[in-house]
């Protein structure tokens, strides 16, 4: 399990984290979502060991992460950020084969083999032969999810849990493909029983994909769990301040559907003043 325990993080005096406590259990897919600037990329760094927090403890299986060699780290969770910043003229297959930079000098299975399953799962193949540089901003991200898919792809000799976490990985994306790398993130989830966090601005695509949903409010965290528990309309109006239907998913009965409306905070709380405020103090 990778956890996070009553963490804080800081930067001058601005507390970015406060008291903030998660897990990520291998075999299922967690979407993190919040306003801009709740939180979410400072979280992910956190849980990555990318930041340290200024309280609080990360952990993975149980073991303190700066306990744990880098080349440990690397071959049991991997990292997409947001924007990665690649300017040299690498081809396709080159930049994935970076994502088995972990396992140079070691006996193990074929790299090539590995890197070309990741970059077929990402639509990526037929790419490999490419100059990166060349590519369009959406292929640029699906050939870095193929990187760090290929980084944690196997299990390690001593079969550790492995850990994939997502920044905003459908940013750069068309509809198909925000569903393609999300299908292929839930499925690596599922299937690879890897634990995998998503940091999601879509609350439709979490709601569809994620087996769990957490919501950071101003460096809080608002609430977590299934789904259909989290995005509440009274949920979803306290942490976004957005006004919403939620129905049930007619292709997907276990997902909610989230659905805009054109009510102002006004006319709301005009129409049913007491409901609304009760279920905001509940979820909050």
């Amino acid at each position: 399990m990778l956890e996070m325990s009553q963490v804080s993080y800081q930067v001058g005096e601005k507390w970015l984290l406060d008291s903030i406590s998660l897990c990520i259990q291998p075999g299922e897919m967690l979407a993190l979502l919040g306003q801009n600037g709740a939180g979410k990329s400072t979280l992910l760094k956190v849980l990555s060991g990318e930041c340290q927090p200024a309280s609080g403890a990360v952990t993975l299986s149980g073991q303190p992460l700066q306990a744990l060699s880098t080349n440990r780290l690397a071959k049991q969770r991997a990292v997409l950020p947001q924007k990665s910043r690649l300017n040299f003229p690498f081809k396709v297959l080159q930049v994935a084969m970076m994502g088995r930079s972990p396992y140079r000098g070691e006996r193990y299975k074929a790299s090539a083999e590995v890197v070309y399953d990741a970059l077929k799962a990402t639509g990526t193949a037929h790419l490999s032969e490419r100059v990166f540089t060349t590519l369009s901003g959406g292929e640029q991200q699906r050939v870095h999810l193929a990187r760090v898919l290929a980084q944690i792809w196997q299990p390690s000799e001593d079969n550790q849990a492995r850990y994939l976490l997502l920044d905003e990985p459908t940013s750069a994306l068309d509809l198909i493909h925000q569903h393609s790398v999300l299908a292929v993130a839930k499925k690596f989830a599922h299937e690879a029983h890897v634990g995998v966090l998503a940091v999601l601005h879509d609350l439709n695509l979490a709601a569809y994909y994620a087996d769990r949903v957490a919501i950071l409010r101003n460096g809080k965290m608002l609430c977590q769990g299934e789904p259909f528990h989290v995005l509440t309309p009274a949920t979803i109006y306290h942490a976004f301040g957005a006004i919403v239907k939620v129905i049930r998913h007619p292709e997907r009965e276990r997902s909610p559907l989230v659905i805009w409306t054109d009510q102002t905070e006004s006319q709301l709380i005009k129409a049913d003043k007491k409901s609304v405020l009760q279920g905001i103090n509940k979820s909050a």
